[in-house]
């Protein structure tokens, strides 16, 4: 019997941990190379959120720490709907910054997947 709920207790929490991973509906993953190119054809607005501040990635707009989204305001896009792409080291200061900007209303929020540990295995470009 205790073996039992030993196991159900096991299933229980690692199916906890992974719920706490799972991307939010409001938003949308990008890998490196898609990032790469569509910076290519478009004109992205790309924040880096990690701190301590890290080498950016070349063309990036904007360095604001992720806990301090709502002291930089006045530095974001006025339409909340205008396209937002995040990123950090590895994407989870990057999926904080998108709550805290869906929170104060942007919809349109990208974040690079891996970070820039993935950006850097594609051997793309820093600044």
């Amino acid at each position: 019997m205790a073996a039992k709920n030993f196991l159900f207790l096991l299933c229980f929490l690692v199916t906890v941990a992974g719920c706490r991973e799972q991307k939010p509906d409001y938003l949308t993953m990008i890998t490196p190379a898609e990032l790469n190119r569509l910076m290519q054809s478009e004109d992205v607005f790309l924040v880096d959120v990690h701190t301590p501040e890290q080498r950016h990635i070349r063309g990036t707009d904007l360095f604001i720490p992720y806990d301090e989204i709502g002291k930089h305001l006045d530095k974001l896009p006025q339409d909340k709907n205008a396209a937002i792409y995040l990123y950090c080291r590895s994407g989870r200061m990057g999926n904080e910054a998108a709550k805290s900007l869906y929170e104060l209303g942007y919809r349109n929020l990208t974040n690079l997947e891996g970070g820039t540990e993935a950006w850097k295995k594609e051997g793309l470009d820093f600044e």
